[in-house]
């Protein structure tokens, strides 16, 4: 297979456990992210990679496909390692299991970026913001690029730094990323960076171990479920949208 998508989905979440079964409009949250992601044109198979099997029971329950992983895992990237070790494709898209607003063109755009250009061996979308407030949010990743639309770095505080507001664009980091399996087994086992530990923002490994992220710019927005505050505000989102 060329593409395949693994969604992450661990039971366990400081600030909101078992979030990913959590209701919204009727389904649970990990069935939302699911539907939206089969529609994406480029995915060849799908499938949960969980730690709990909650939900894989759920998850089966709605006609998915899940795989069980290791609960020792310390993070969404390494079960995705455990779950595609043994599946036959080039590139691995890993989507978020906290973000139901992911569109399917979002996959597609941010797969294409590796499938179209073989020099490309990571990609992840950013949305510029419009939000004021979003820019000095630490819980909103900031991203900036080179003028080939690389990434030059992620952060928790405002880059570039607003000593001239009028001319600063500030882009918004969605965590969604594309990798080529081969450089995937390459990224998980460099060792854990300085920058990385600094900002807790896990893609900073590679920037610092000199490895380039493709940063594709997509007009549509996301939202991280990471309380029930958020679930609310999602729900009235998704029932604006008439589902």
């Amino acid at each position: 297979m060329e593409t395949i998508g693994i969604i992450p989905a661990r039971y366990g979440s400081t600030r909101f456990e078992g979030k990913v079964l959590a209701e919204i409009c009727g389904k649970p949250m990990i069935q939302h992210i699911w539907e939206k992601a089969k529609q994406a044109k480029v995915l060849e198979d799908l499938l949960v990679a969980t730690d709990d099997e909650r939900i894989a029971k759920v998850v089966e329950g709605f006609g998915g496909k899940s795989i069980l992983t290791a609960k020792e895992q310390q993070s969404g990237t390494d079960r995705i390692v455990e779950a595609a070790f043994s599946m036959d494709a080039r590139i691995i898209v890993n989507i978020q299991a906290d973000e139901p607003l992911i569109q399917p063109s979002q996959i597609d755009i941010l797969a294409d970026a590796l499938i179209s250009d073989p020099e490309v061996y990571m990609a992840t979308l950013a949305k510029k913001i419009k939000n004021e407030e979003e820019i000095n949010n630490p819980n909103v990743v900031k991203v900036i690029t080179d003028r080939n639309g690389f990434a030059i770095y992620f952060s928790r505080s405002p880059i570039p730094y607003p000593g001239d507001r009028e001319s600063a664009v500030y882009y918004k980091h969605l965590g969604l990323y594309a990798y080529t399996k081969d450089f995937l087994f390459t990224y998980v086992n460099l060792r854990d960076s300085m920058l990385e530990k600094a900002e807790k923002l896990e893609q900073l490994r590679a920037l610092e171990n000199g490895y380039k992220i493709k940063v594709i710019e997509t007009n549509m927005d996301t939202i991280g479920v990471d309380t029930p505050e958020d679930l609310i505000k999602v729900e009235s989102i998704l029932k604006g949208q008439d589902i």
